[in-house]
């Protein structure tokens, strides 16, 4: 009799316990594990840009989404500061317009107290040997 409960109660306690799966790994859940894949979507890959990729692209373009988020929270930072009003001090060009003389945001670029396209040229030129 106490076999017969024994059993009974081993094989009720099996009904509650998870099943097991099987995982496999394909392309589609290769970054399932990643840090930032989080239910209810998973990895989420939208454009496919990681379909049949292997892990250095995956590390490449998780470096690269990284860098982008940084630059655009100092660019959002750069906005901030300026249009509170505080500029480099001293002159921008050999001409001695201060830097507080261009006016703030697209108004730099376009209008007529624009910065000089010599100067947005160096800017750009700049930038892109940062890059």
């Amino acid at each position: 009799m106490k076999l017969i409960v024994a059993a009974l109660l081993a094989g009720s306690a099996a009904a509650f316990a998870p099943a097991q799966v099987a995982k496999t790994s394909t392309s589609l859940n290769a970054f399932e594990d990643e840090l930032g894949a989080q239910p209810p979507l998973g990895f989420f890959d939208p454009l496919g840009m990681l379909t049949d990729a292997d892990q250095e692209r995956f590390d490449r373009l998780r470096y690269v989404e990284v860098k982008h988020g940084r630059i655009c929270q100092l660019a959002f930072l750069g906005q901030i500061v300026t249009r509170n009003g505080i500029h480099l001090p001293g002159p921008i060009d050999m001409a001695g317009d201060s830097f507080d003389s261009y006016p703030n945001g697209i108004a730099a670029l376009f209008g007529d107290n624009a910065i000089p396209q010599a100067g947005l040229l160096q800017i750009v030129a700049f930038v892109g040997f940062l890059e």
